[in-house]
């Protein structure tokens, strides 16, 4: 019995089974043990919750003060928002127009718009287009 783990070893002490086949269960089996499941899941946050007040009234109790001394001279938390508010986009200002068109702008980020790249590739230079 060299192969029983303390995991086996508390099965068995408290009359679970060592191994569950779950593919092999039923639905009702299946639902009765995620029930019970649910249970020891709950059983076992609470227990956790108070090993952790004890734990925090512990510490408190060593710098001399009680959880109740801590959590009033505590500062409220913030209230918790859904994420940054979105930044407003500032409009860039365009910085070259369209010697044809004065309508037509670009603000010189992005992608270049048609008419600039013809006017590039007709040997115009970008300081002629500035606004």
């Amino acid at each position: 019995m060299n192969w029983l783990t303390p995991f086996h070893i508390s099965c068995e002490k408290r009359g679970l089974p060592v191994h569950i086949e779950l593919k092999s269960m039923t639905r009702k089996e299946l639902e009765k043990h995620l029930k019970d499941v649910q249970k020891a899941l709950k059983t076992a946050r609470a227990r956790d919750q108070r090993e952790a007040l004890k734990a925090a009234e512990k510490a408190a109790a060593e710098f001399g003060f009680s959880l109740d001394q801590l959590s009033s001279d505590a500062p409220k938390a913030r209230k918790a928002t859904k994420g940054k508010a979105p930044k407003k986009k500032v409009k860039s200002k365009p910085m070259y127009a369209n010697p044809a068109d004065k309508g037509q702008t670009w603000t010189g980020k992005g992608r270049q718009p048609n008419w600039y790249r013809e006017a590039m590739a007709n040997g115009v230079s970008p300081e002629t287009l500035k606004i």
